[in-house]
């Protein structure tokens, strides 16, 4: 058994003292000033220390040294001509295995990961490095478990390595265990420990395992890392990412738990308590909770404690009104004896962070960041004007978590500069191949900054972050991803602080601008419902006649309109109409563009002749209001030349937008959008008007223009990818136009998404010149496995989703059935008036589909019959000059041919 160490006080005055008696010295002492003789500072000789039929030798030789003065004799006796004298007696060295330092209880629950295979790799140096609360600490501790309970190891220190200071204590103990080392010197006996961790050659070395346990500065290591040989191990645990760390060893990256882990640990951690919950529950509560070992453990004891479901803490944790503590258990009862809660398990890292360079600048950073969306924050947004501003205001004094006294501007540099910093102390990951989504905070970091923030400063920072999301969004959305994560982020402000962008001043402009980003984006219906909600909350903050209010309601009727609901639309806006009148006046921009947009929704919904009346008389009204040269006036001129063309005047329609597109590039210059857009419809109408081949050069230069203006991946870019092929194929190439499209399709995926109207679309256009160009069987397979697809994302009732049920008869008619597309087409009719009403284009197509299908069926009376009635609506609807009236007319006749006899009296 090991001999306790104790230090007497022995002489007064001038007495000399002798120590108690002890085993004579191996070392004599003689010499001017101190010296220390062997077992204290130096290694001791000649010791067997056996470990499992293993013996190991201390390096080194006794130590003699002569002279006069203070002097330390061997084995802990000091003779000193002083007043006071301490003596120790002589220590004998550890047997083997040994340990040092206090390895943390193990978890309940502990989760076997992928981190900890990876530490049983033959690496002679690990780093484990994550966010605090991942359980780094639990995996360096079951692998020391693990080494020792097999035997792998002949020493093992654990030390909890949070500052220099406690590394040098740890080698000090280590070294008075093993070399008798001298612990009132623990520069030294570290030192000397570390010496001793060399491998020799002329001795057998144990083998040692050294763990470090939360680093928070890699410099407290400078000299204190242990050597690398195969005869040791380290383990370092650490939230810092700093690239010194991966010099001195394999970084292990440690994440959160995965979702079976998650719920596999709240399942074990409440049946240990007797309770059950649903594996969906639990696995909706991990996610609120971010997967995070640490907020899963207190959650559990919460729920354990107060005896609350998983339903009813989510929804209690969903409440801003809560913070954070109140939701977890008390320092008090915190399980698995965890030194803190997860409300402040950041908080040392955060106060090291704003120390580091550009120092006072982390706090602020991450207040701001804490606003928006956990899972990518574009660095265009972190680093936009109104956030350096923000940083500038609230940069961080030396010593505390206030404000400098003397802000001074912050650079875009200095702010880039501060997410590294948050990266490097795991507060933040800083991705930079990923700009849109080059920041990531977990969700509890976020709510534990906000949590801490007083009411004005909460409102305060989440107007910043409007600001800065507003000052980031590009006029022109060129780059899909960055639009993308700008509206996720602004949907991620508004649930965490809705009330701050509705202030008594009005609304905050980012929450219009996210849901025209939608539409634009050609996510039509998530714009209405975007703008349905919004109009909501207006008339709730603002009421029913605010011009904000007022404007969510335009918005939303015409994204309802873009969706397919052209009656729908078109009745919101007769509605709305009075309201702009009254509260705006007659001659308002918005009251002239809610005149515009009625008139246009009338027109998709059918009434091309009365819709063009309407804008002939608005266009007017907008010259004498807004000026001819004003973008409400152009776009009025647009509308009316384009419902020229769905009128039947293909010819007036190019005309008229030929002169629009003059005046737009005068007043608006030529790579506005709207320019773009007339340039587009005028190529458009000028195919419709029997010039298809001009129509593919129109395109082929306009999609030129867009790849330079708006980028070659913008989904206007795309769009015109799309009508150019679609030309192609009008111009008598369909197998070119199969290609395009075929080409493109691709492209559309991975750009937009499968489900996108635009892709969808692309779907249905190579479908129709797949049969087109010789292949009606393709092109009916293809459009059958189309319509389920338009029906899930588009709607049963949609106008698209109707006409793939159209095509698909129709292909099915074309492949040699005539006979089933009559009966699909039947069904479809029934639709297509509920839907879209009796008058309406698409009805009037399907109509001349089915009188031709009865035809080819054998009953060519009836194909007369019913082109007949046809012909007196289309003449009616879209007059007699009309291309689809002329079409009736030349069917009609065919099928009077045919039926002979039996078509007499059919007028």
């Amino acid at each position: 058994m090991k001999k306790k160490r104790w230090w007497r006080r022995l002489a007064l005055d001038q007495q000399t003292v002798t120590p108690t008696p002890e085993p004579k010295p191996t070392a004599v002492v003689r010499d001017t000033g101190s010296a220390r003789a062997a077992g204290e500072g130096t290694a001791v000789s000649g010791y067997r220390a056996p470990a499992r039929g293993r013996s190991f030798s201390a390096a080194g030789a006794s130590t003699q040294v002569s002279g006069t003065g203070n002097a330390i004799a061997s084995g802990g006796g000091i003779a000193n001509s002083g007043i006071l004298t301490y003596v120790q007696p002589r220590r004998e060295p550890v047997t083997f295995p040994h340990q040092v330092g206090v390895l943390p209880a193990r978890v309940g629950c502990f989760q076997d990961r992928a981190a900890a295979s990876a530490l049983r790799q033959a690496v002679v140096c690990q780093v484990l490095a994550g966010m605090g609360g991942v359980g780094k600490t639990q995996l360096a501790a079951d692998q020391a478990r693990h080494a020792w309970r097999n035997e792998e190891v002949d020493l093992l220190v654990w030390v909890t390595a949070a500052t220099r200071s406690a590394v040098i204590n740890a080698y000090t103990q280590a070294a008075v265990d093993i070399l008798c080392a001298d612990p009132g010197d623990p520069e030294r006996a570290a030192k000397a420990f570390l010496a001793w961790l060399e491998p020799k050659t002329a001795q057998q070395t144990p083998r040692w395992l050294i763990v470090l346990d939360d680093v928070a500065d890699p410099g407290d290591l400078d000299d204190l890392w242990p050597p690398a040989h195969a005869h040791g191990r380290t383990l370092v645990t650490t939230r810092r990412r700093d690239a010194s760390l991966a010099t001195h060893g394999h970084v292990v990256p440690v994440a959160l738990f995965t979702p079976a882990e998650a719920i596999a640990y709240l399942q074990q951690a409440l049946a240990a308590h007797g309770r059950r919950e649903s594996a969906a529950d639990l696995a909706a509560l991990a996610d609120d909770l971010g997967h995070l070992p640490l907020a899963l453990s207190q959650a559990a004891a919460y729920l354990t404690d107060t005896h609350l479901d998983a339903t009813t803490y989510r929804t209690r944790l969903a409440d801003r009104t809560r913070q954070l503590p109140d939701l977890l258990p008390e320092s008090g009862t915190l399980p698995d004896s965890q030194p803190t809660t997860v409300a402040a398990a950041w908080s040392l890292s955060l106060d090291r962070a704003d120390q580091l360079r550009p120092a006072g600048l982390a706090r602020p950073m991450l207040q701001l960041a804490a606003m928006l969306d956990p899972n990518g924050i574009s660095h265009e947004v972190l680093t936009s004007d109104p956030a350096l501003v923000h940083l500038a205001a609230h940069r961080t004094a030396p010593g505390s978590d206030g404000p400098a006294r003397e802000p001074s501007a912050v650079s875009a540099e200095e702010a880039a500069g501060a997410l590294r910093v948050l990266h490097r102390l795991s507060l933040i990951d800083h991705i930079l191949n990923a700009p849109h989504q080059a920041v990531r905070v977990h969700q509890l970091i976020q709510r534990a900054m906000r949590d801490r923030l007083p009411a004005d400063l909460y409102n305060q920072f989440a107007r910043t972050a409007a600001d800065a999301l507003l000052a980031a969004w590009p006029d022109i959305e060129r780059d899909t991803d960055l639009a993308q994560s700008l509206r996720a982020n602004t949907d991620a402000l508004t649930r965490h602080a809705e009330d701050a962008l509705w202030g008594p001043d009005g609304h905050h402009w980012v929450l219009f601008r996210a849901g025209q980003s939608l539409g634009r984006s050609g996510q039509v219906r998530a714009a209405a419902t975007h703008y349905q909600r919004l109009a909501d909350t207006a008339r709730l903050y603002l009421g029913p006649d605010h011009p904000a209010t007022l404007g969510a309601l335009h918005c939303l009727a015409l994204w309802r309109g873009n969706a397919g609901d052209a009656a729908g639309a078109a009745e919101a806006y007769a509605v709305l109409l009075p309201d702009l009148v009254r509260v705006l006046g007659p001659e308002h921009p918005d009251t002239l563009a809610a005149r515009r947009n009625l008139a246009a929704c009338r027109a998709n919904a059918g009434d091309a002749a009365g819709s063009v009346a309407a804008l002939a008389e608005l266009v007017t009204d907008s010259e004498r209001a807004l000026g001819p040269d004003h973008p409400g006036t152009l776009s009025a001129r647009y509308n009316l030349a384009s419902t020229r063309g769905k009128a039947g005047d293909a010819a007036g329609a190019a005309a008229a937008l030929a002169e629009l597109v003059t005046d737009s590039e005068r007043a608006l210059g030529p790579d506005h959008p709207d320019t773009l857009q007339a340039r587009h419809n005028l190529a458009e109408w000028r195919g419709g008007a029997g010039d298809p081949a001009s129509a593919v050069m129109a395109f082929a230069e306009l999609l030129e223009r867009k790849r330079r203006v708006l980028g070659p991946e913008h989904p206007d870019t795309l769009r015109n990818r799309q009508d150019l092929a679609d030309w192609q194929g009008k111009a008598g190439d369909p197998a070119s136009a199969v290609t395009a499209l075929a080409e493109l399709l691709p492209d559309l995926v991975r750009m937009l998404g499968p489900d996108h109207p635009d892709t969808l679309s692309t779907r249905h256009e190579l479908a129709f010149w797949c049969g087109q160009a010789g292949d009606p069987a393709g092109a009916a397979q293809a459009t059958a496995e189309l319509v389920p697809d338009r029906e899930r994302v588009m709607g049963p009732d949609h106008p698209d989703t109707l006409q793939a049920r159209q095509n698909l008869a129709f292909w099915c008619g074309q492949a040699g059935d005539p006979a089933g597309a009559a009966r699909a087409t039947t069904e479809l009719l029934t639709d297509l008036v509920r839907v879209l009403g009796p008058e309406h284009r698409q009805v009037l197509d399907a109509r001349s589909n089915l009188a031709s299908w009865r035809g080819q069926v054998g009953d060519p009376a009836g194909a007369v019959a019913a082109f007949t009635g046809l012909l007196h609506d289309l003449v009616r609807v879209l007059g007699p000059d009309h291309p689809d009236t002329l079409d009736a007319r030349n069917n009609l006749a065919f099928w009077r041919s045919n039926a002979g006899d039996a078509a007499d009296g059919i007028r």
